[in-house]
This record gives structure tokens, C-alpha cells and sequence, in this order.
């Protein structure tokens, strides 16, 4: 009988590799489909709830819903891992969860009213603006 293997678990640097492209993925596509003001916060040893939260508007609501789907459905092809989406169907604030990589999408006046970068500074400087994507 031949002798069966499982695969061992990512490694810590296999998993934070992975954390890293899958931020580098929303970044371009974000970037790709012209978002304003893409903010990416870094919460890794700050939240339990994700490594990065990315923060960016569309110009109304019609691009906010195109760029939540498109991102959607990249992460899923990219990755394999589904993302869900919150928010869609009025594209005012759309979440999508992408596990390790939160990403909210705004039109401009939602983003300004819940100010989601003051809120996640964790009293240290204003959010950076996100890194230049790798192409």
C-alpha cells in the first residue's frame, strides 16, 4: 500500500507571503479601475480581524459597485479563496472580505462622514497612503 502524505501546513513566512500578494493584488486592481485616495491601513498585531484594511472611493455609485465585483471575482480567480461583499446594492459603502485584506469602497461624501482612517489610526500618524502597486 503506498504510503499517503498530507501537506504540512503553510510556514509563517509562506502565509505572510501570501497575506502580502493578496494585498498587492487589491492595490493594483484598485489602482486599474482608478480609485481615489486608496488608503491601506496595516493592522497586523493591532486587530485580530485582518493584517491590512484598504480604504478607497469611487467617483458614484456605478464604479463603486463595478470595482467591488471586479475585485471580488480577481480575488476568487487569483486566489481561489471567495471573497464576500457587503453593501452592493446601494454602492454607497461597500465592504469585501477577503479574509487576511478588508477592503471598503466609498463614494466620496459616505467616506468623509465615517471617516474610516481617523477611526483605525490607533492614535499613531494618519493612515499612508497605500504602497505603489508591484507591477
Amino acid at each position: 500500500m503506498p504510503a499517503t502524505h498530507s501537506a504540512a501546513p503553510p510556514t509563517d513566512a509562506q502565509a505572510d507571503a501570501s497575506i502580502d500578494a493578496l494585498h498587492r493584488l487589491v492595490l493594483q486592481i484598485l489602482e486599474d479601475d482608478q480609485a481615489v485616495d486608496t488608503v491601506s491601513i496595516p493592522l497586523a498585531g493591532k486587530s485580530s480581524i485582518a493584517d491590512h484594511m484598504v480604504i478607497a472611493s469611487g467617483r458614484s455609485t456605478r464604479q463603486v459597485a463595478s470595482m467591488a465585483s471586479k475585485l471580488a471575482e480577481k480575488i476568487k480567480g487569483e486566489t481561489g479563496r471567495p471573497a464576500r461583499i457587503e453593501g452592493l446594492t446601494n454602492a454607497d459603502w461597500v465592504l469585501i472580505d477577503a479574509g487576511d485584506v478588508i477592503v471598503h469602497l466609498f463614494r466620496p461624501e459616505v467616506r468623509s462622514f465615517y471617516n474610516l482612517e481617523r477611526m483605525w489610526s490607533f492614535g499613531d500618524a494618519p493612515a499612508a497612503p497605500a504602497p505603489p502597486a508591484i507591477a
